[in-house]
Parts: structure tokens; sequence; C-alpha cells
């Protein structure tokens, strides 16, 4: 049972307490306790790790590469050519099918049936040990959205009842970031929003009212967490503690005045408000501190400022997993991660899960990675200031909590943390001669923020406290030896006698190992390790030992080849005189070092401005690091999606060779392209290509192409089929059907739509039913959309709706001059038409080891099929008119829109708009019917 008491009913901010002993009052989102806090945790205990591993520059760069491909020409021009040369072949970014995987696993993300049994989370202990602020709690997830580190945010949901369900407050803190976000929107009946936010998030906890998940008679939202969620922690709260009056006030106390203005946007978010106050309550009773008052950053999230791509998306498009090998860096954070601190690589996945959808914000981000690329000073500069950074928000979340209890690991920890922000402190001027010169907006600001004299004034009130030459040093006793001696003499007389008592027994140490060495005429050396704190160490090399064993006197010997550690009697009792001296200076340390703090906490808020700056200024060197690996260009935005020659991001950096480039072309008249050709031939590869390439943009990022327009999209779905793998392509069809009806449910006018293979789980009627009918239903959107299929019957929507387009990949085929047989080349080359191969599932099947026979025979009875069921159908020639013209319409007004051509080039690409229209109505048999003089 988890019962709180009335010393923790207090909101305590930095020793001033109020509403001491209060019982806290009901609210509009209900009344509850706190007293069973109930925790369903894993059934499994696999974890499953990620690795994006960061590249450096070297090897990658030379100064001369540091040069960004701009297009020559303004988007109408290369806009047009692709257009209308499209025909002429396009190369799909593809080298090995077994390369990419196209499987779609999505068991992360997919039901599991039951819930979860119960486990008693660090919560649920009853008393809980003093700790240092950042808690023991580790965890795994099995999210979509895995990192490397460990899980370390804890995230309170609470949902609206009666008129009020389906709308979500969410509010989430990471242990080791100091900034509470909260979260409220309007979500449908699949709580698709909820999910997909909770996969980015990768929780360590989720905590939601006892109310939802009472004895069985769990909520909807409850019992789908638990289900995508089944590695993760749950822990119940009685819903009197999701109260949005004590959640305003706990903002009001703890939100740094710099954030102020987010009061301002919650007030009236009931929901996110009640989701915070049950959120800083059980992190107050877990961490056993508090936040001091003033020192969090606030922020509230809508959920319409970036782009929702769904977890199932997220691991199709292996944004942040490679899907085959989880430690791979073959994902598109580990293609585009290149960054030096740990808050540039959240940063970086974040943005990646969801990316930016206001063009003026991406825009500011493209000219920074550009200005990068262009100034190798500031480039290289930058890397190595930036690179020097610690992780500033989890320093940050220990500098503003305040420990209930004081012991020799809290002082330590805290002595530590005050070398940390002095060494952090002491890299801003450097930081900021690198940026005095820049010219770009993003840059100039993070410039000007970096003015702030609140850096300079901290690091002088820490300076008159810490010796000026104490640092961050790696290594257990270089750590151990800048803590002893951190605090200046004669600032505190009982600290200098506790240094010289210190001193004087580390000399002692140093003196027995003499006599040691001296006594028994072996090299031995004084060595240290945080678990065995001094000790003896030595190397025998061609020195026989008298016996063949070390002197009894030698007590717990450890052996490594010819290397021992041991130590004695006299030195274990030396060590612990030695501890006692480190307590006993730790202990006065931190008494200077908490008055120190004290001055400096005013100023703190400072740093989360570096903390901005850094990461952000990470992300970006970190997109520039990958224009210079790889041939990439600026992108970008109109109302169309065009892209000449590009390549596959993943599959380019995997591949041993450049793969095969490729051109797409998408826009308001021809919306839904349905791409047909056989196995293995790379539709799957292409249809990720170009989502992939649309986050690049979307994010801030160079993308790898010639050229690349993008039009802004507010969604991305993919639908991504197993038409590769027999082995898993049973029982797909129900996954085929959620995953289409959540796209039908929640695609807008301004979503990109990738389905790969629908329909593939049923019978060819059935499936060709469905695939017509969704089909039809996305051609009433103006949703940009590819479709690939293997039902060429599909193909006949071209004749029906002028929006839609159809490619092919190409193949060749080839003839044996010796044996006769007949062989399959795949081009990767998309063109346009439907796809003339027939029978290739037949094709796939002889590189099986079926008997020839039986391949024969098939081969006869589809043929016969063939012939009765695949008639040629021709739309009549009115109906071909009004393509021609509905083609020539939407072209004049991309060009009214976008063209950027001077009037020649206009006069010359409207001549050729003009004569494509006259041959189009040719071939329906229409009389030509512009005969306007030419001006």
């Amino acid at each position: 049972m988890l019962t709180l008491d009335n010393s923790t009913e207090e909101v305590t901010t930095g020793g001033d307490a109020s509403d001491s002993g209060q019982t806290w009052a009901a609210s509009p989102v209900d009344r509850g306790g706190l007293n069973e806090a109930t925790s369903h945790g894993p059934r499994s205990t696999s974890s499953i790790s990620s690795g994006s591993s960061r590249q450096s520059l070297d090897g990658g760069c030379s100064s001369s590469g540091l040069r960004a491909t701009l297009p020559p020409t303004g988007p109408g021009k290369l806009m047009e050519e692709l257009a209308g040369q499209f025909h002429h072949g396009v190369a799909v970014g593809r080298i090995n099918p077994s390369v990419v995987a196209t499987t779609s696993d999505s068991s992360s993300f997919r039901s599991h049936v039951g819930t979860p049994r119960l486990r008693r989370t660090p919560g649920a202990a009853g008393t809980h040990p003093a700790q240092t602020p950042l808690t023991d709690h580790t965890a795994t997830s099995c999210s979509s959205a895995t990192t490397p580190s460990a899980a370390s945010v804890i995230v309170a949901v609470v949902e609206g009842r009666g008129l009020a369900r389906g709308e979500i407050g969410m509010a989430s803190l990471n242990l080791k970031c100091p900034e509470l976000v909260l979260c409220q929107f309007a979500d449908t009946g699949t709580y698709a929003k909820v999910i997909t936010k909770i996969h980015i998030l990768v929780p360590l906890e989720i905590l939601m009212p006892d109310t939802a998940s009472e004895k069985g008679k769990g909520t909807k939202l409850f019992k789908l967490i638990t289900e995508n969620f089944p590695c993760v922690a749950f822990t119940a709260i009685q819903r009197k503690y999701f109260n949005e009056r004590k959640g305003l006030e706990y903002i009001q106390q703890l939100c740094a005045p710099e954030f102020g203005t987010v009061l301002m946007e919650v007030q009236a978010k009931y929901y996110c408000l009640a989701a915070a106050a049950a959120l800083l309550k059980y992190l107050e009773f877990i961490q056993n501190s508090v936040y001091a008052a003033k020192s969090l950053k606030v922020s509230f999230k809508g959920s319409e400022q970036t782009t929702m791509i769904d977890s199932a998306s997220a691991t199709n498009l292996e944004l942040v997993v490679n899907n085959r090998d989880h430690r791979s860096e073959h994902s598109l954070l580990g293609v585009l991660n290149h960054t030096k601190t740990p808050g540039g690589a959240r940063r970086l996945r974040s943005n990646i899960l969801e990316p930016l959808v206001d063009v003026d914000t991406i825009n500011i981000r493209l000219d920074a990675v550009h200005e990068l690329l262009q100034d190798e000073d500031l480039f290289f500069g930058l890397k190595n200031a930036i690179g020097h950074f610690l992780d500033i928000d989890q320093l940050l979340s220990v500098l503003v909590q305040i420990p209930k209890q004081e012991t020799v690991q809290v002082a330590e920890a805290k002595i530590t943390h005050v070398i940390q922000l002095k060494h952090t402190l002491d890299l801003v001027p450097r930081l900021r001669m690198v940026l005095k010169n820049c010219n770009t907006a993003l840059l100039k600001a993070y410039s000007t923020s970096l003015e702030d004299t609140r850096f300079d004034l901290i690091l002088e009130q820490i300076k008159t406290v810490i010796n000026d030459d104490t640092t961050y040093l790696k290594g257990s006793l270089n750590m151990r030896t800048q803590k002893c001696y951190a605090v200046r003499p004669n600032v505190n007389e009982f600290l200098d006698i506790a240094r010289r008592a210190y001193t004087e027994i580390v000399d002692d140490i140093a003196g027995l190992v003499n006599q040691m060495g001296e006594k028994y005429g072996f090299p031995m050396r004084t060595s240290f390790s945080t678990a065995r704190g001094f000790f003896i160490q030595m190397k025998l090399e061609g020195v026989v030992l008298p016996g063949g064993n070390l002197p009894p006197e030698f007590i717990k010997v450890s052996k490594l080849k010819n290397n021992y550690g041991f130590t004695t009697a006299d030195l274990m009792k030396m060590n612990d005189r030695c501890d006692e001296a480190l307590r006993e200076i730790f202990h006065i340390s931190y008494v200077v070092i908490c008055q120190l703090l004290s001055t400096v906490h005013e100023h703190i808020h400072c740093l989360y401005k570096l903390s901005d700056a850094v990461s952000m200024l990470d992300m970006l060197l970190s997109l520039a690091n990958a224009c210079t690996i790889s041939d990439y260009v600026r992108p970008e935005f109109t109302d169309t999606l065009a892209i000449k020659q590009g390549r596959h991001p993943i599959l380019e950096r995997m591949a041993g060779q450049q793969p095969v480039s490729n051109n797409s072309y998408i826009s308001e008249g021809s919306n839904f392209v349905i791409i047909t050709g056989p196995n293995m031939s790379g539709k799957s590869t292409y249809l990720k290509q170009v989502a992939l390439c649309q986050i690049m943009a979307q994010i801030g990022s160079f993308v790898p192409a010639d050229y690349a327009s993008f039009r802004v999209a507010d969604q991305i779905f993919t639908r991504i089929g197993v038409d590769d793998d027999f082995e898993t392509n049973s029982s797909t069809f129900m996954l085929e059907m959620k995953e289409i009806s959540y796209i039908i449910h929640n695609a807008s006018d301004r979503s990109l739509i990738i389905i790969d293979e629908l329909g593939r789980g049923t019978g060819a009627e059935e499936g060709i039913g469905l695939c017509h009918s969704v089909c039809e239903f996305l051609l009433g959107l103006k949703a940009f959309t590819l479709f690939a299929t293997h039902f060429l019957e599909l193909c006949q929507l071209e004749s029906l709706y002028p929006n839609v387009e159809n490619q092919h990949m190409e193949v060749q085929h080839t003839r044996s001059v010796d044996t006769d047989d007949e062989s399959v080349v795949y081009t990767y080359l998309l063109s346009r038409g439907c796809s003339e191969e027939r029978h290739y599932g037949l094709r796939a099947a002889e590189m099986t080891a079926l008997p020839s026979s039986l391949i024969q025979e098939a081969k006869i009875i589809a043929s016969n099929v063939s012939q009765q069921l695949l008639a040629k159908h021709h739309s009549d020639p009115e109906t071909q008119r009004q393509r021609a013209v509905y083609h020539l319409a939407t072209r004049l007004l991309q060009a009214a829109r976008n063209s950027r051509l001077d009037p020649d080039s206009l006069r010359m690409y409207l001549k050729g708009l003009r004569k494509q229209y006259e041959a189009e109505l040719q071939a329906a048999g229409q009389p030509e019917s512009m005969d306007t003089e030419e001006e």
C-alpha cells in the first residue's frame, strides 16, 4: 500500500511550504486517493536495444567538401521538366532486395491481449532512502522510438468522462531534463494521437487514474495503452490527485519566469493541468526531493504544430530503429546523427518523429545549415566548441531539485554538479566567439541569447568559492581529487583541517606501499578504484615468487596474467580513515556549496537558454555534416512534390556503390500515383524513399537529390506490405484492414499517404474490390497518395479519374545463348504506364525449389485465365478530352502559383503545354481547339 503522510501533502517551493496538512479539494476531474498505487509492469524481460552510433566528420569531409548544393534555377523550370519528361525513365534507389527490410512486423505496436501482471514500482515500496536526484529507475521499452539510453520519462495521462470523453490531457517530465511538457487535444476512438505521443516519449512509467483501470473494467484508452506498451510500468493513482486547481498552483510556483507565458496557454486546459498535478506529486514522492521554486521549464504543445507520424509508420520507415538489427545505425536517425552532445541527439530524434509544419521555421533552419556549409571556420569552430559540453539538461535537472535528506551521497553528487556547472559556464565565451560573425537569423538569435550577462555573473559567484583550476575530469581518482579540493582554501577553517588530515592519510598510504615494496623487493605501485579504494598493484615480469605465492599479509588478491592487485590489513584501515576524512570534507563542502547555490539559484534559469542553444546548434551541425558525406540539395516548399534524381538516404549509406536514383512528381492535378511491377523490382524502396525525403525536408535537412520541392504534409501515413517475405505473409489481412481504417479515418487534404500492397491477405476478387473502394475514397481527398499494387485491374482507374497516374517498375528479359533460359534483370527504373509484366509471381516461384513440371502447369492455367479475364478496356474519346482539359488547367494553375521563370522562358513553357494539349486531343480523336495566335 502506498500512503503519503501530511508532510508530503505540502507543495514545497524551495523551503517555503504552502497548504501544509491541507486536504486537496475535489475538482471537476473527480475525487479519489493515492492510497492504492497499483503498478502493472512488464510480462517480458526481453529488452530491445537500438544503436544510432555517431559518425565523425573525419574520413567523410575535407575542407573543400563543405559546399552546399543549391538549385541552379527556380522551382518552376525543374518542376515543369519533371512533369513533362517523366516518361523518359526514372530509376529507383535499390541495389539488393534484401538490403532494406520491407517486412511489416509491427508486433511492437500491435495488440498484446490481456493486461500485464502486477508489479511493484519504485513508487510502491513504502519509504524511500535518500537518493541523488536522478533516481535509479531504469527500464526498457518496446517502442518504435527506442534509443540507446535507458528510458527516463514519466507520463501522466487522463481522459475526460461523459460528454468530454476523447479529450485527453497529458503531462510528461524527463528525470534527466527539468522540462514539464503539457499536452491537451481531442482524439478519435482509436486514440491514435495518444499512442503516437507516448511512443515518441519512450516512457519509463505511465500514470493514469485508478478509475480508468478499475478491477477489470478498464477504459478503452487504458486497454490500448497496456496492449501497446507491455514493457512499460503502469501505475494507477487515485483520481483526486488529478486535480487541475492543484496543477495550476504547481505551475505558478515552479515555472521559471522566462516561461511564464505558458500560464496563459494552460489556465483553461483542465485535463493537462490535472495530469501535471498527479505527475509532480508522484515525482516528489519517488524522487524524495522537490523542485526549487521558479526553476522548471514548462511548455505546452498542441497536436497541430508538428507532422503526425504514427508509430507503425515510424517502424515501417525505419526512422529511429532498423527493423532487422536494432543496434544498427541503418535508420534515418543513424544516417543524420553526427551529434556531439546527448541534448543534440535527443533533439534530432524528436524532430525526426515529429517534423515541423511551419514553412518559415523550416526555411530559417535551412538557412542556418546552408551558412554552416558555406563557412568552414564557423563549421569547424562550432563543432569543436559544442563537443566539450556535458548534458546540460541533466545538470539542470539536478541543480533545480532540493533533496529532502542530506547524506554523503547527496553531498558528493552536489559537489560534482557544481564542478560540472563551472565546466559548462567556462565554455560559453568560446561559443560566443565562434558565433560572433554569423549571418543567418537563427544563428544570430542564439548568439544574442548567449550574450546574457547571467552566465558571467554565475561564473564569477562560483569562482569566489570554487578554485579556478577545478574542472570536470574523467577517471574516479581524478574526480575524487577535484571534489576534495574544489572549495577554495580559507573559505571554511574546518574544511582546511579536514583536507590536511586527508592529505596526510594519502601520503601515509603512499609511504606504506613504498615500504612494502622495499621490504619484499617487488615493483609495487598505489592504485585506486571506486569499489576498493586505494590498493596495491604490481606487474611481475621475470620475477619468481618465493614458493610460488605472495606473502600471507597480502589479502584480497586478484590476478590477471602477470598483474596482481591486493591489499593489506593496515592499508584497509587507512582506507577507512581516508573515507572518514572524505565524508567530513564532503559534508563541509556541501554546506558551503549549498550557500553558493542559494545565491546562484535566482540566475540559474539562463542555463535553459544555453541548453536550447547547444542542442539546436548540435543538431544543425549534424545535418550539415550529413551533407558533407553525401551529395544533398536544399529543398524548396511549394504545392508540388517534385524530386529530380532522388536517392534512398538509408540505402545510399548502406550500399557499397551509389544506388540508382529516380524522379518523383506529384501535384494537385495528379495526386494519386498507382505503381505496378514485379516482386523485388523496387516498389517498396521507392515508396519509402519519397516519405523519408519528405521527413528530411520538414526537419530542416537537405535531401539526397539534384533538386527537391515538397508540399508540407500535416500527417504521414504508411501501409507497408510484406509481399517479399513468404514466411510471414500469413494472417496479415486483419492488420491490413486496421491500418487502412486508421488512414481513412485520419487522413486530410495535406497528408502524404504511402500504401504498399493492400488486399493481398484475402481472395483476388475481394482484394481488388477493397483496393478499388479504398482508392476511390482517397481520390476524394487532395492528399498525395502513392499506391503500389500487384492488382493490374486498378490501372483502369486512370481512365476514370483525371488525377490518377499509372507508373511501373521496368524489368528487362535476357535469354542465355547457351541454355536458351530466360532471366529477368531488374532495372529499378520507374516509367509511366501500367506494367506489361504478367505472371511474375510464377517467376518468383521459379527461384524456389518447386518442381519445374508444377510451375509449367501453373503457367498454362494462368495463361488461360488471363485470356478470359484481362480484356483491354479503353476509355471513350470524351473522357480522354476531359482528361486533357483537366491536365492543362492544373498545370496552368501550378505555373501561376509557383513559376519564377522570366517572360521568354514562360512563353516557351506555355507553348509546350499547348502542344501537349493538342497532342492529347488528337489521340482522343478530337479536333485541335487551340488556334490562338502567338504573341
